[in-house]
């Protein structure tokens, strides 16, 4: 990235590809994938200080206050301000996170066993995993498409750029998969509250830690329990603008814009923050799918980067830049066409069960890789130079 002056994961693409083409797709897919992952921010936002404020403010006006408030966070500090908050945020987090998961079980059962003697007991075969439709073939798919599209989103990816030298992604790459470990903890609130907060079904479930939290503890640790939450929201919340803003400025308009100079670029970034947040409070206060459901579609999204992405770190990159897009561009359209029109593989009754329930993240990925072997094939040039 420094050599190469590479500031977002389009310009890698460019670079790899030596095709600004491929860039503005990529750029494209990025900002999609995006959107909802904001919209997860701010409905998250939402739910959080209208449920810990014991209702005084409402869902509507914390999604707006929240917006305004990341919008100028990111104006003003950029990418380092939101990289300090997020060590505190950690911290935080990290603290209730497992006190909570272990202190509710005990609190409410009397420990974990206990727990799960109950659940099954008041909802026989609730802690097992059906056997069709969200069955233990789709959990599984999903996740291996959320491993594979970690490193795919453009803020994670673009936090690579910001490390001081190499050893500092070496020693991330060690210690982050450590950091998913807390979503254990998380899991057993959520089990701690199906018997103890009713209602728990369609898009309630999103309520579950905090409606349980209200139940049990004084006010003001709720509030510290908000406030942690908040700060959750707000710090990927900045990155997701901060990035989308970057694709936008630099991988878009300058694209259409060859002669823009970097004060030119920078200056549009920042009047894009408030409007690419605007974006993300109307889907936001439209509602309808649940945080997980937002989140597996912005990963089913860009996911679709993976194969090409990958394939350009070794020595000698089997796809082509028609290949790479190609493939990105039929695994993204297989996620548009089943989100938009309803459509699952349930519907083909001749495959096997256990293909019906893949993630369609999952199946849009095979179909992207397949497509870019294929036309990577019949568009191979002879002697073609590697970078």
């Amino acid at each position: 990235a420094k050599e190469n002056r590479l500031y977002s994961q389009s310009d890698f693409f460019v670079r790899k590809y030596d095709s600004p083409s491929l860039g503005v797709l990529v750029a494209l897919v990025d900002i999609v994938a995006l959107i909802p992952y904001l919209v997860l921010q701010f409905k998250g936002l939402g739910i959080i200080v209208e449920v810990a404020g014991y209702g005084a403010i409402s869902s509507t006006v914390a999604i707006w206050t929240g917006a305004v408030v990341v919008a100028a966070y990111v104006m003003v500090s950029g990418v380092h301000g939101s990289a300090w908050t997020s060590v505190a945020k950690d911290g935080l987090i990290l603290g209730i996170v497992i006190f909570l998961g272990i202190y509710l079980p005990y609190h409410y059962y009397g420990g974990l066993g206990p727990m799960f003697e109950a659940i099954e007991k008041a909802k026989p075969g609730f802690t097992v995993l059906p056997a069709h439709g969200e069955s233990l073939w789709w959990f599984s798919s999903t996740v291996l498409l959320t491993a594979l599209g970690f490193y795919m989103w453009p803020h994670t990816f673009g936090s690579i750029y910001t490390a001081k030298n190499a050893t500092v992604i070496r020693k991330n790459a060690i210690l982050l998969p450590l950091y998913q470990l807390i979503l254990l903890f998380v899991f057993l609130v959520g089990f701690a509250a199906t018997l103890q907060v009713p209602g728990l079904t369609g898009s309630n479930i999103d309520l579950a830690l905090f409606k349980l939290s209200v139940k049990t503890f004084d006010p003001w640790f709720v509030g510290v329990i908000g406030a942690t939450g908040v700060l959750t929201a707000l710090v990927p919340g900045s990155m997701i603008l901060m990035a989308a803003a970057t694709l936008i400025a630099n991988n878009l308009y300058r694209a259409v814009n060859p002669s823009a100079d970097d004060r030119q670029v920078s200056r549009i970034a920042k009047v894009l923050v408030p409007l690419v947040a605007l974006v993300a409070v109307f889907f936001t206060l439209k509602g309808g799918e649940t945080i997980v459901a937002l989140l597996l579609m912005g990963y089913s999204l860009v996911t679709q980067l993976f194969p090409s992405l990958v394939l350009s770190l070794a020595s000698r990159n089997i796809a082509t830049r028609e290949g790479a897009a190609a493939g990105i561009i039929a695994g993204v359209a297989t996620v548009a066409v089943v989100s938009l029109t309803g459509a699952n593989l349930h519907t083909l009754r001749w495959l096997p069960a256990q293909i019906q329930d893949l993630n369609i993240g999952i199946v849009a990925l095979a179909v992207n890789f397949m497509v870019l072997i294929v036309v990577s094939l019949a568009t191979r040039r002879v002697a073609a130079p590697s970078r």
